[in-house]
């Protein structure tokens, strides 16, 4: 069996973490020479080299930047272990690595969560943002405990995952102040050509909102398409377009983007699910998630 030695590591890891040699030097006090050849012996130990040279800096490889990802985690242990030992307050304290579609309301996130903060035992929360099938992969490589989307998994995915319904609501239309008002009045009809800043497409919310446009005959004049539901709040603020949200987080848009509500449909569905790796859930976080939705797993 290769044992990893983790003085060489941990050399790496301050040179990583500290941007150069001469920086981890000062704060290991040792010679930047020693540092460099404990690297190297490391580079050795896993096949692979760590960093390369880009002009005077040292940048990590593709390797390197895996190599950090699994430092940070181990040295992150080992200082829970220090304080485990010491009894200190953190000691007990839980961790749970989340996934969260870059199309899920940062509100419904937050509002999913709390069940987690309330349970008994301390619980350190680390929130990962990306697209839905890339979070699927890291959930099945068990780097992520749940994933929290606005679709569920598809069933084409090669990991083996679990859908647990955290609930849906309506959709509700919004727009700036002085376009708001001129399309308050005939909505949904209104909504005819009207200029429209929607989510991306392939997104859970885009393909009902056009389900349901499609339904009425209705075709918006679509001027941009956003992944970051945040930065289209942004945009619609300006007045550009009005845009579709989830009904439970429609009070955010207007309490924090300055718009106003043009009409709203429960025709037009917005879901909620939690992924994850096994249908039988262990984590007590995960649990506190799920059982709050009230889902069942698909």
């Amino acid at each position: 069996m290769d044992w990893l030695n983790f003085h060489h590591l941990r050399y790496f890891w301050m040179v990583a973490r500290e941007g150069g040699l001469r920086q981890a030097a000062e704060k290991l006090h040792v010679s930047p020479p020693s540092i460099s050849a404990q690297i190297h012996e490391l580079e050795a130990a896993l096949g692979e080299k760590l960093f390369r040279r880009a002009g005077r800096a040292n940048v990590l490889t593709d390797a390197g930047q895996i190599a950090l990802r699994y430092a940070d985690e181990i040295f992150g242990l080992g200082r829970e272990l220090s304080a485990a030992i010491k009894q200190r307050p953190t000691a007990k304290a839980l961790r749970l690595h989340v996934g969260v579609a870059d199309s899920f309301p940062k509100l419904m996130t937050q509002q999913i969560l709390q069940p987690v903060f309330a349970l008994p035992q301390a619980v350190h929360v680390i929130c990962r943002e990306g697209k839905v099938a890339d979070l699927i992969g890291h959930l099945a490589a068990h780097r992520l405990d749940v994933v929290l989307s606005d679709e569920p998994a598809s069933g084409s995915l090669k990991a083996r995952v679990y859908n647990h319904s955290l609930g849906e609501c309506g959709v509700t239309f919004c727009a700036g102040p002085r376009l708001a008002n001129a399309l308050r009045k005939g909505f949904p009809r209104s909504l005819h050509q009207a200029p429209a800043l929607l989510p991306a497409d392939g997104t859970g919310l885009r393909r009902s909102v056009e389900q349901w446009f499609q339904s009425l005959g209705i075709t918006p004049r679509v001027l941009a398409e956003f992944e970051d539901a945040a930065l289209m709040k942004v945009m619609a603020s300006d007045g550009r377009g009005f845009i579709p949200v989830p009904t439970l987080v429609a009070q955010e848009a207007i309490d924090r983007f300055s718009l106003r509500i043009i009409g709203a449909t429960e025709k037009c569905r917005e879901q909620f699910f939690a992924i994850t790796a096994d249908r039988r859930i262990h984590h007590p976080a995960v649990a506190a998630i799920t059982n709050a939705g009230g889902g069942k797993a698909g």
